[in-house]
């Protein structure tokens, strides 16, 4: 393998979660009078940040959210994600076959992040690699997290390679000067298309792309 470090992004990378944030986003969201299609949101949101995603539905709602609708938010997928979350599929034989560092940066707080990876069994292939925008206040599309997890792990950014499922993940990585492969899913195929990076659907693909 060419790459000396491998970073992930971690929803819709690791763990199929994107349904789950997504869907409670849309749900709560017309609870306070702004209906957003599902589809669209899926598409609207990836990857954003929750700042944006609050303001979008405010805006729509034309009204102030009430101040513990991140609370409720963060309390209804934490439950979710315990009870439904899954790993993304191929993902845990995909690992046990890389021989390089790995490290995961994410938009999402770090205790989030943690959830999932523990909820999915992927914690342990970390080795504490986790890297949260929430703990550098730097959040995707800007590239400050992806660098500060290379520079962090001890890598030099031609070194790295970054995993991403989201337009705003992949603008993060290109902004920073790494190489990034787009994890392409119904959602997200056409946005990542107009990208012009290398693109898989499954591990056994990805596998290939990094030789």
């Amino acid at each position: 393998m060419k790459y000396k470090c491998i970073i992930f992004d971690c929803d819709g990378v690791l763990v199929d979660s994107e349904a789950i944030s997504i869907g409670t986003l849309v749900t709560m969201a017309e609870a306070h009078g702004a209906k957003i299609d599902l589809n669209y949101a899926h598409q609207f949101f990836l990857g954003k940040s929750l700042e944006f995603c609050f303001d979008y539905i405010a805006e729509i709602a034309n009204k102030k959210l009430p101040e513990t609708f991140e609370e409720e938010f963060r309390e209804r997928t934490f439950e979710a994600f315990k009870n439904e979350l899954q790993p993304i599929k191929g993902i845990h034989e995909f690992l046990a076959k890389i021989k390089v560092p790995i490290g995961v940066a994410s938009n999402g707080p770090a205790d989030k992040i943690k959830l999932n990876l523990t909820t999915t069994k992927l914690i342990d292939k970390f080795n504490g690699n986790i890297f949260s925008a929430y703990d550098i206040n730097s959040w995707k599309p800007n590239p400050e997290l992806y660098l500060h997890a290379a520079k962090t792990m001890g890598f030099e950014v031609k070194d790295c390679v970054i995993i991403e499922d989201s337009p705003a993940g992949v603008q993060a990585a290109l902004s920073g000067g790494f190489t990034v492969f787009g994890f392409t899913n119904h959602a997200n195929l056409d946005a990542l298309q107009q990208m012009n990076i290398p693109l898989f659907d499954d591990m056994e693909n990805l596998e290939l792309l990094l030789q």
